[in-house]
């Protein structure tokens, strides 16, 4: 039996996601680079019911909130 510590981990593929609001296709990288840690808005995601949003819809509901 070979130890799995031992056993390289295969690189985590990206997510394919469908925005919560506008339905658009997007992925997350799952290593923690997605694009949206590049964005200056930070909200409380997911909003109940939701999950993540595409760029658009991300920067739409930022200006909302600061309204």
């Amino acid at each position: 039996m070979t130890n799995p510590k031992e056993m390289p981990s295969a690189p985590a593929l990206p997510r394919r996601l469908a925005c919560s609001r506008c339905g658009t296709e997007f992925g997350c990288d799952l290593s923690g680079t997605c694009w949206c840690a590049e964005e200056t808005a930070k909200l409380p995601i997911p909003v109940e019911g939701e999950d993540c949003l595409c760029r658009e819809c991300l920067r739409k509901a930022a200006t909302e909130a600061v309204r």
